[in-house]
């Protein structure tokens, strides 16, 4: 199953008039995000500055149209950051690292209402992966 685009996420969240509703959701896009290798939770993985524990593995693959793009495994011990997980990988899986670097991620955020409804701890790590993932996109230009 692979993860709806940006636009269907915003689509999908405005649709729920409550944030338990809408917490769901975030959920259930982390039940679809795909299996995490074992062999990737190393310390080297985790993403610093997360409460929970946040690990990234990036690579790379070849899209037809784009040519080589960034690829990103990701996995989380809590429910809630594998969901905003699948939100942040909605924007960024398979796109070139000048597309990652140039998306913005404080307007998706704010489209969603996101970071009003997350405790301060969970944005600083929400703000963590996206960090992470931005200077991976970095390092590949």
């Amino acid at each position: 199953m692979s993860l709806p685009t940006t636009e269907e996420i915003i689509d999908d969240i405005s649709f729920f008039d409550d944030w338990e509703e809408k917490y769901s959701y975030i959920i259930d896009l982390g039940k679809s995000l795909p299996a995490f290798d074992e062999q990737w939770r190393t310390t080297e993985r985790l993403v610093k500055g997360c409460q929970s524990n946040v690990w990234i593995q990036p690579g790379t693959e070849q899209d037809p149209v784009k040519g080589e793009v960034l690829t990103f495994a990701v996995d989380s011990d809590a429910v809630i950051v594998r969901g905003l997980l699948g939100i942040v990988m909605a924007a960024y899986d398979k796109q070139t690292p000048a597309e990652i670097l140039a998306f913005d991620i404080d307007q998706y955020f704010a489209e969603l209402d996101l970071e009003s409804h997350l405790s301060p701890t969970r944005g600083n790590g929400l703000r963590s992966i996206v960090g992470r993932v931005k200077s991976i996109a970095q390092a590949s230009v």
